[in-house]
């Protein structure tokens, strides 16, 4: 059973940048332990004496003052501007929440951590669940490829069990082919269920929170959404397109139907040791390192309960790939061309969609999906 841990606990994947920027952050960078040392160098004789004979010392110090108070700060605009200005409570003995691709993978683990705290939760995936369904949690039969499917599905949950305050977009399709290589069904699969779904579930779930300006809508998008590799093309594509829809969501949210409570995250997280992309490249296992499921499903679930919009990029030391558009040319190009080994080995599991044999008019084979 996967759980929620302490934000002191130790990193699941071992002592890596993300390690160091945490540490510095709750030492270096917090302002309650510097600034009452800076404002003692600066008004306190001891200080004042101790800092002439270290003035480097005293530098660092009003660096790490202040940056501490910068990122402080950002955090305070990043959070009030994201939420509107707007408090909203959350009662999770009522709130109902909706898991995509909640059967395995990262979804179940955020299955069972919801479960942990009592929450009501439903999953819709059209696996049935690896695990013991925790009490409190159902499980709905849906294939995302299929939109009638989804229309179908959603009237069975909203009938019996009711009108879901939180929708988490976490299922996800690879293929793992060349532009080239790619068909016109792969291509169709994967934007339906990378991003298409999203739509048809927002459609279907998101009146009734707009209706009370209460609610939550959460897209597992990926580091993908900001950077192309060779042979995830149309994966990093569909992630581009899924984070597309988060950003205008959050805007039409609270400009074209004044919802201003309706919370919005986004999830950009690296390689995840999952089945679907196995033999995946790991990273250098330190700035860049492949992430354990229940790390990204520990950070998504901490975000619903905190009941706010966020943007979270895992790991944190590769936040700064999402200004990669804002690179010189030749740094975005040597980038992309550098991500030539991520796919080489890669071997992820895929799951038949039954859309898939139904819709495969095209006189192709489905003998490529790989079986678990």
């Amino acid at each position: 059973m996967a759980i929620i841990r302490s934000d002191w606990s130790m990193p699941r994947e071992g002592f890596t940048f993300d390690t160091v920027l945490s540490i510095l952050k709750h030492t270096a960078f917090d302002p309650r332990k510097t600034l009452p040392v800076y404002l003692a160098a600066l008004y306190t004789t001891k200080g004042q004496q101790f800092f002439a004979q270290h003035p480097k010392a005293l530098t660092w110090l009003r660096r790490a003052v202040f940056g501490g108070l910068f990122f402080r700060v950002k955090r305070f605009l990043d959070q009030g501007v994201a939420n509107n200005w707007r408090s909203d409570r959350y009662d999770w003995n009522r709130e109902i929440v909706v898991v995509t691709g909640g059967s395995d993978g990262i979804g179940a683990k955020m299955v069972q951590m919801l479960a942990s705290k009592g929450i009501k939760v439903v999953v819709l995936d059209i696996q049935e669940p690896k695990y013991v369904l925790p009490p409190k949690v159902q499980y709905f039969h849906c294939d995302l490829g299929s939109p009638d499917a989804i229309r179908e599905t959603a009237a069975q949950v909203k009938q019996k069990v009711g009108h879901p305050t939180v929708l988490i977009n976490n299922a996800g399709f690879a293929r793992g082919k060349t532009i080239l290589d790619t068909t016109d069904n792969d291509l169709r699969l994967t934007f339906q269920v990378n991003a298409i779904c999203h739509y048809q579930l927002a459609q279907q779930f998101l009146p009734e929170m707009i209706k009370n300006n209460h609610g939550m809508v959460v897209t597992i998008a990926s580091l993908a959404s900001y950077v192309t590799a060779p042979s995830l093309v149309d994966y990093c594509a569909s992630k581009s397109a899924a984070l597309t829809f988060h950003e205008g969501l959050q805007t039409e949210l609270y400009n074209l139907y004044k919802a201003d409570k309706v919370r919005c995250v986004c999830v950009n997280q690296g390689y995840t040791k999952t089945a679907l992309f196995a033999g995946f490249d790991k990273g250098d296992g330190f700035v860049s390192y492949a992430l354990e499921p229940d790390t990204v499903a520990e950070a998504t679930v901490k975000a619903v309960l905190a009941g706010k919009s966020d943007h979270i990029i895992l790991p944190v030391g590769n936040t700064g790939i999402t200004t990669i558009k804002a690179w010189p040319t030749w740094m975005q190009v040597s980038v992309r061309k550098g991500l030539n080994n991520l796919m080489k080995e890669w071997k992820g599991r895929q799951v038949a969609q039954p859309s898939e044999a139904k819709e495969s008019n095209l006189g192709e084979s489905i003998v490529d999906v790989k079986k678990e």
